[in-house]
């Protein structure tokens, strides 16, 4: 019972090596497009989804996007635009949680209309 615990805080045996394969693949990458990556990553980290699931598959595309653009020398600018935040939370999106975000954004809203009518008229 205690490792199955020790598992769900710190992931699955298979998700770390998973992390430590994507890690390596980062590390193997040209410096500017290294870069590029650890950038995105910490904002999926901060952005991303709930489920590790969906952040190991969109970190190993990450690795795989970056790969071949690294081996095509296509320019960091080229794939992340003018707006990397939104290149990040399109791609994102291609994983479905465009849905997730916006549903969080609505009760965000929706809380934000509660507090307004509990408060008191001044």
């Amino acid at each position: 019972m205690a490792a199955h615990w020790i598992e769900m805080i710190t992931g699955s045996p298979k998700d770390k090596k998973r992390w430590r394969t994507y890690k390596e693949r980062v590390q193997q990458l040209p410096t500017s497009y290294r870069t590029a990556v650890e950038g995105i990553e910490r904002y999926l980290m901060v952005t991303g989804p709930a489920d590790g699931d969906y952040l190991l598959d969109m970190v190993d595309d990450l690795a795989d996007l970056f790969e071949q653009a690294a081996a095509d020398a296509t320019p960091v600018h080229e794939i992340v635009g003018d707006d990397p935040a939104e290149f990040v939370d399109t791609f994102k999106s291609n994983y479905g949680l465009a849905a997730w975000v916006s549903k969080e954004q609505r009760r965000l809203a929706e809380a934000i209309e509660r507090a307004e009518s509990e408060e008191e008229p001044r």
